[in-house]
């Protein structure tokens, strides 16, 4: 399959180019030039299946004419070596545990899978008589960095950097990816996450770095990186049609609504990717902390990137999210409000804006520090349901928007351990710490300490 640039001025790219580049020549993000519908057969068939078995059939369709079938099984198979379940939290809600994967975080999902596509990929080349060193960067606000660290960690031919935002990680996700050594180095940048996201992006356009060194990226931006988390909105549908719970799937009978905590829109925008494949969801909901820039564009018509804000759901704490230029190509590279209020779609409400997108029917969300607290109190008294701080939004989301007959899934992104100090506060408990991590706490941390000028950056690597 070939993938062009959202920018629509770089040539075409082959998966492997797209993959090892991460970002196009144009800085445009790589979008599959086809998206293939699932079969009807897959429909009648998933409630049979295994999260690997479903997974393997939609990464088929993305995937399949690039990769060899058992290589591509393999891959599947040993990134999704936990489970995904939905979990009942109480009538109609449901929680789409993510976080029980090696680092605890939805992100395990995508970096595993990249991993394991890249290794793919590098041993190709390696028998072409092409090998390199790759060169891994990766901006993270929380759990990318953790879950791509982790993802890697130990692959043969590939180093991983990770730039991550001085003092606006959590203490546990810090250790998560400045313990490891080896083949992975941490860089401790004194700005925000959209500094860290800016230095990579610049360093891939830096024509003197990229003759140095093979240069791509493991954040959503990366084609491998993003689609694999299509794969557990499939298993969620399935999960919740086996209780029978999502209706007959057709379009006059589907009740299921899907929350998603977004930040960077590189989970919602898989989301978005499996509905147009034909998961058959009714609405998706995009969950924002105060970092509210898809929630107001919804509401106004007018995207207005800004810097970030620090919050307690520090993981979306993104000013202005790369994915959105996939979202925009997605539904047509046309003003989607504007399109959306001429068909009389849009109507501002007090707390919220809805909005259908080709058939997909979005709506927004905001909530700040003190609400996700409320949220998450509320909850655990009411549920005994530990939330994290992410998982918070999408919970407090559905709450005030479903309505009579729908069911609904919000995604719990990281486990609640991750956030203890925040969590024990809010909730006045003492959260037990999961081995998994307790394992990352005795490690010692190593990083490299950087400004978040682009001159420093790329005189340190210039050096690597």
């Amino acid at each position: 399959m070939q993938f062009y640039s959202t920018n629509h001025s770089a040539a075409r790219a082959t998966l492997r180019d797209a993959v090892v580049r991460g970002l196009a020549e144009d800085r445009g993000l790589y979008m599959p030039e086809v998206i293939k519908q699932l079969p009807d057969t897959f429909w009648d068939e998933m409630t049979d299946l295994t999260f690997q078995e479903i997974a393997y059939r939609v990464a088929d369709a993305f995937f399949g004419e690039d990769v060899e079938a058992e290589a591509l099984r393999r891959i599947v198979n040993d990134t999704l070596a936990f489970d995904v379940p939905a979990v009942r939290v109480e009538e109609h809600i449901y929680s789409l545990e993510l976080f029980h994967g090696p680092t605890l975080a939805f992100k395990d999902v995508g970096a595993r899978f990249m991993a394991r596509l890249l290794q793919y990929f590098i041993s190709q080349q390696a028998t072409d008589g092409e090998a390199a060193t790759v060169n891994v960067l990766v901006a993270t606000s929380g759990d990318t960095g953790s879950a791509v660290a982790n993802g890697f960690l130990g692959v043969e031919g590939i180093h991983v950097y990770v730039l991550y935002p001085k003092g606006k990680v959590s203490p546990i996700q810090e250790c998560q990816f400045t313990t490891l050594g080896r083949n992975i180095t941490a860089i401790e940048v004194d700005g925000v996450f959209d500094d860290c996201q800016a230095l990579v992006k610049s360093a891939f356009m830096d024509k003197d770095l990229n003759a140095h060194m093979r240069l791509t990226s493991a954040n959503s931006i990366n084609v491998a990186r993003f689609l694999p988390q299509a794969f557990y909105y499939f298993y969620a549908y399935a999960q919740l049609r086996k209780l029978g719970l999502t209706g007959d799937g057709s379009t006059e009978d589907r009740r299921l609504v899907v929350c998603v905590p977004s930040g960077n829109f590189g989970n919602i925008c898989s989301a978005l990717f499996g509905h147009a494949m034909g998961l058959p969801v009714k609405r998706f909901i995009a969950a924002n902390n105060a970092n509210d820039i898809f929630y107001k564009y919804l509401q106004t018509g007018h995207y207005e990137p800004k810097a970030s804000q620090q919050t307690i759901a520090n993981a979306m704490d993104v000013g202005d999210p790369s994915n959105f230029a996939r979202i925009l190509d997605l539904y047509g590279r046309e003003d989607i409000v504007q399109r959306l209020q001429q068909h009389g779609y849009v109507q501002p409400m007090p707390s919220l804006t809805d909005g259908r997108l080709g058939g997909t029917f979005i709506t927004g969300a905001t909530y700040t520090d003190d609400q996700i607290a409320e949220t998450m109190r509320t909850c655990y008294a009411q549920t005994g349901y530990v939330l994290d701080p992410h998982g918070a939004c999408g919970y407090r989301a559905l709450k005030e928007q479903l309505q009579p007959g729908e069911t609904g899934i919000f995604l719990e992104t990281a486990h609640p351990a991750k956030f203890k100090d925040t969590v024990d506060h809010i909730l006045g408990i003492d959260l037990p710490i999961p081995e998994k991590l307790q394992a990352f706490m005795r490690g010692e941390k190593k990083s490299v300490a950087m400004s978040k000028t682009f001159e420093e950056f790329k005189d340190y690597l210039m050096n690597q």
